[in-house]
């Protein structure tokens, strides 16, 4: 559920916007509250699953989930729409964690291995289900209710869900471990939110002396966030963590991949129903080539040799590159898509899947076991966190080209951009360490990795 509600609310996000007539900021904070909440709250939401127990912690997001699906579904306005998506990754950042960590307290052995390969799986068939679930449901305006239905599904199976859960899942009552941070929680959540809000915001309102402003208390409060790390007993982002070897290389260039990779999936839905005329089923089918080519990389990179991860990483970004390119070339006149697209769309699924998992292997490599844990929960942190710049960037880059040009090349802007960065990311990945021997089992991060459109 968590996955699909990130893939069914792009496909659904221009039948959203015409009929609660939001702003083009509006639709990019509907899109980007949830991720913003999850992202914030992830690593408190596994530490808080710690010490009250994984079974109500997971019982309890998943019915804050469903209660804030059932409120988004019947939203009235963009902004209950934005507050209660908050809520809703919220729930996420509740829920997710505990699924790791029930899988890796329950099982050992082959039946972990099991486990961990049912979860990857489920996470890779939920990233290509959403394109056309979403598709399916704002087609069908089930009883005139347009795109509701893509919140309105999640609340029979949550009520289910929660059931067989209170009856399935193990009792356990959690125990003492660290603390919350919530001094830094606090000062990292105000800093992204002075960041996203101005430049989803910005152009609409002609960037304003508080846009500015915002821009600049953003930039102050990170550097008061690193001064509340310092100084904290339990840090959200523990500084010898920070300090592994290709650690920092492989977070500016997991932001740098996320923040193309989610402006790539936002601005293209756009396109095609707003530019093309696409109805959302058409258009969701239209993303399925690269999310299936990217669960196959996913899920297929580690039967290659150890020694070959790190180079997979540039070679996967420069193949991402080469993707955006095409898909350049092929929509600026405004044309309907043909080979060269959905060549670029399987190009863009093998190189962005086959760099993902591999980067985060590298850098986890190195990473002491004791930190693990950490390690994974800054990691997602990032990739979310890139993935809300590129919609708040990349969405604002596509809809002030498109108040005046028309949407191929509009779009065409933007993946021109798009690529740009992706090869940054690419170069910098050439600086990765290699990875250290042997290279332990992908965490949470890994595992997740087909996600994160989120």
């Amino acid at each position: 559920m968590a996955i699909l509600d990130v893939q069914v609310t792009n496909v659904a996000a221009p039948t959203i916007r015409h009929d609660l007539h939001a702003s083009g900021g509006g639709l990019q904070m509907i899109i980007t509250g949830y991720t913003i909440a999850y992202a914030m709250l992830l690593i408190t939401g596994a530490r808080l699953g710690d010490r009250l127990g994984h079974r109500r912690l997971f019982l309890g997001g998943l019915a804050l989930f469903t209660v804030a699906s059932l409120a988004c579904g019947l939203s009235a306005s963009s902004g209950m729409l934005i507050a209660f998506r908050l809520i809703q990754g919220t729930g996420a950042a509740l829920m997710i964690p505990q699924v790791f960590s029930l899988i890796q307290r329950q099982f050992t052995g082959r039946e972990r291995m099991r486990a961990l390969s049912m979860y990857a799986a489920v996470i890779a068939a939920g990233a290509i289900a959403g394109q056309v679930v979403g598709g399916v449901l704002v087609s069908a305006d089930l009883w005139g209710t347009g795109w509701r239905p893509v919140f309105l599904i999640n609340v029979p199976i949550g009520v289910v869900l929660v059931l067989a859960g209170l009856r399935s899942l193990p009792r356990d009552h959690g125990e003492p471990g660290r603390g919350l941070d919530l001094p830094g929680l606090i000062v990292l959540s105000l800093a992204v939110l002075g960041l996203v809000v101005p430049l989803v915001f910005g152009h609409e309102e002609g960037w304003p002396l508080w846009g500015w402003l915002c821009l600049a208390g953003s930039a102050v409060l990170l550097a008061v966030f690193v001064a509340v790390e310092r100084r904290a007993s339990s840090p959200l982002i523990p500084a010898r963590v920070v300090r592994s070897p290709g650690m920092v290389v492989a977070m500016i260039t997991i932001f740098a991949l996320m923040s193309s990779y989610g402006g790539f999936l936002f601005t293209l839905a756009l396109h095609l129903q707003s530019g093309l005329g696409f109805s959302p089923l058409r258009a969701g089918l239209t993303f399925v080539p690269g999310a299936v080519c990217f669960a196959i990389a996913s899920l297929n990179w580690r039967r290659l040799p150890g020694h070959t991860y790190r180079r997979m990483v540039p070679a996967g970004l420069i193949v991402g590159t080469a993707s955006l390119v095409l898909l350049l070339l092929a929509i600026r006149n405004g044309d309907a898509p043909g080979t060269l697209f959905y060549v670029s769309q399987v190009l863009f699924g093998f190189g962005f899947g086959s760099a993902f998992s591999p980067l985060l292997t590298v850098a986890l490599s190195h990473v002491a076991p004791a930190d693990a844990a950490d390690a994974s929960g800054l990691l997602t942190t990032v990739t979310q966190l890139g993935n809300v710049v590129g919609v708040a960037t990349f969405g604002t880059l596509y809809l002030t080209q498109a108040a005046t040009s028309p949407s191929g090349h509009s779009e065409a802007v933007t993946s021109g951009i798009e690529a740009l960065l992706t090869l940054a990311a690419g170069c910098l990945a050439l600086f990765l360490p290699r990875p250290a021997a042997p290279a332990p089992q992908v965490t949470e991060v890994g595992s997740r990795s087909a996600t994160l459109s989120h």
